[in-house]
């Protein structure tokens, strides 16, 4: 089926659950007004639509191929990165001086959202290369922000992020790769990096690695992790690509989904040592990569966004067409469209709350990234940067766990005909999996939000986002259940449930029981504050209606369908959670042989 660019979705998340537009009328961007935001949006779903997602399943059939060290995309996506390049759309928040827009994060998080559901083979190149972007102008030196910044955010060049090894997976204090002085202030890299998306291609003229290696007195562990830039093709002083670098790919992965994306095996160092700069300080290469990292999650969480959407379109659109069996509202006698089947009907409205909670999730994210750089005061840009690192483990894990589940869904809806590949549903289901484990799997997601993330501000942070809830919550009450239904007594359970298992999290026994329950409880913070993103949507789009708006109100319906039907799984989360690691003492017992 045809790709339909969320814009209007995304519009009315932005500014009516996240608050981009109080922000803009608050003239926290400079110039920039809330029409020329949308319409950015609305152009980003244009060339989505007509230019990347025809690419979907061609990437999928076709995908990448790789051949004596050289990676060639599937027909039409070096076209259509050239397209894109062309564009601006690498540069929506580049700085102005090195060529971008300058525009706000959560301009670039709807653009983001959009060409991963158009297709995210696509969309995983100008991912990492954002990355790149953040990396090298937050940590470079002058001359190498001058020189590849603006390259970069051209799109002529692409960016790639080289973390993991064969032996290390998510553990990079066993990263092996090594880096040795140059004598002229460079430095040479020898070693085997995997999983690299993007490591090669034939879409841009160059490609940037940033590389994590060990110089020759580190310290052991992440402590002794250094970052470098290093060009395939070494420039020319001019700025164009000359020589090639010391570096190569080995082989690409056959992968699950996500075939256009060519994922890289990369050998650094066949001859003298591949030539590379140090980004950052000696040995503090992970305050670098986690600029990329954490630009990355955000990105990630909005691909399982991206996914669950377009699998929505997908099944919604077949579930019409499709006749099976009779419904109440055969009168004729016929066979009905299997959307007016009650369960069809909770799998599809399942689908759609969870898309929309996960994407309130996600801007609520990036409009805080936002803040934590322009809001007018000290105090407003620290609590914006607590709540942004706060949310973004969260934004991740759910919304890609979001994306597994919508696109399982949107199988099932297909029945039969959804396992069959040619329908596209498979696609879907095969292309989500991976987001819930690259960029850190999402149980590292939820062990860095009990141990790291709970704590900050002395706890602040999170009580800060219970009473934003509880706002919330009080004025949904305050309609008297006009629409709303059991919304604010569903919610107002749920909440309770969050603070509960907060404060056993907080204050765990022993670290086993904050271990033992932190997915369950990033499943929970999600589950709620997505309730509650979705009540805060209902109520504005009930405020539009009463000014004679064109009102949505079947947003209203939509928050009272997730709190009566799946917020009530909070109780039992929380339950699941206060239960603490005892139920794993005998695990040896239980799992057998």
């Amino acid at each position: 089926m045809t790709y339909r660019a969320p814009v209007s979705d995304i519009l009315f998340s932005l500014n009516h659950v996240a608050g981009l537009n109080e922000a803009i009328a608050a003239g926290l961007f400079g110039e920039l007004d809330a029409a020329d935001a949308a319409s950015v949006i609305e152009e980003a779903g244009r060339f989505a639509t007509e230019a990347i997602a025809p690419l979907n399943r061609v990437g999928d059939l076709e995908g990448a191929k790789y051949e004596n060290g050289g990676v060639t995309t599937p027909k039409g996506f070096r076209e259509a990165y050239r397209a894109w390049a062309a564009g601006g759309w690498a540069g929506v928040t580049g700085a102005p001086e090195f060529g971008g827009m300058g525009l706000p994060h959560a301009v670039n998080a709807a653009c983001s959202e959009l060409w991963a559901g158009a297709s995210l083979g696509f969309a995983l190149c100008p991912l990492l290369s954002e990355g790149a972007i953040s990396a090298i102008a937050k940590f470079a030196a002058p001359d190498l922000r001058d020189l590849y910044l603006p390259k970069l955010i051209s799109g002529e060049w692409t960016g790639t992020m080289n973390l993991t090894e064969p032996q290390a997976g998510s553990d990079l204090n066993a990263v092996k790769t090594r880096a040795e002085p140059g004598g002229d202030g460079t430095y040479r890299l020898f070693g085997q990096k995997i999983f690299i998306t993007y490591g090669e291609h034939d879409m841009a003229d160059n490609i940037v690695h940033l590389v994590l290696a060990r110089l020759p007195d580190a310290p052991p562990g992440t402590r002794g992790l250094s970052l470098f830039l290093a060009p395939k093709f070494l420039p020319r002083p001019d700025g164009s690509p000359g020589e090639r670098n010391d570096l190569r790919c080995a082989s690409i992965e056959h992968k699950l989904g996500i075939h256009a994306s060519p994922t890289c095996v990369m050998i650094y160092g066949d001859g003298g040592g591949a030539k590379g700069w140090l980004v950052g300080e000696e040995n503090r290469g992970l305050n670098a990569m986690f600029a990329m990292m954490n630009s990355a999650r955000l990105g990630v969480g909005l691909q399982g966004v991206a996914i669950a959407d377009r699998a929505l379109q997908q099944a919604l659109s077949y579930a019409r067409e499709r006749r099976q069996g009779r419904s109440g509202k055969s009168g004729d006698g016929g066979m009905s469209p299997i959307i007016e089947h009650p369960d069809v009907q909770r799998m599809l409205l399942t689908m759609r709350a969870l898309v929309h909670a996960a994407r309130g999730l996600c801007h609520l994210t990036a409009v805080a990234i936002d803040l934590s750089r322009h809001a007018k005061t000290d105090e407003q840009r620290r609590q914006a940067e607590q709540r942004a690192a706060l949310l973004t483990p969260v934004a991740k894990a759910f919304s890609t766990d979001i994306g597994d589940e919508a696109a399982s869904l949107g199988i099932q809806v297909h029945g039969g005909m959804g396992y069959i590949e040619e329908t596209g549903a498979a696609q879907h289901f095969r292309d989500s999996r991976i987001a819930s484990i690259y960029e850190g799997t999402n149980g590292i997601q939820a062990i860095d939000l009990v141990l790291r993330k709970l704590p900050l501000g002395g706890g602040q942070a999170v009580a800060r986002e219970i009473a934003d809830m509880r706002a919330i919550q009080a004025q949904v009450a305050a309609r008297d259940g006009v629409g709303f239904g059991a919304t604010a007594a569903r919610l107002a359970e749920a909440i309770d449930a969050f603070e509960r298992a907060t404060r056993f999290m907080s204050a765990a026994p022993e670290p086993e029981d904050a271990l033992a329950g932190a997915t369950p409880y990033l499943r929970l913070f999600g589950l709620v504050r997505g309730g509650a993103c979705l009540a805060k949507a209902g109520l504005a789009a009930e405020a539009q209606a009463a000014k004679g708006e064109a009102g949505e109100l079947g947003r209203v319906a939509l928050a009272r369908f997730f709190a009566e039907k799946l917020l009530p799984a909070a109780s039992g989360l929380a339950a699941s959670i206060e239960s603490g690691a005892g139920a794993l003492g005998d695990f040896d017992q239980a799992i057998g042989g």
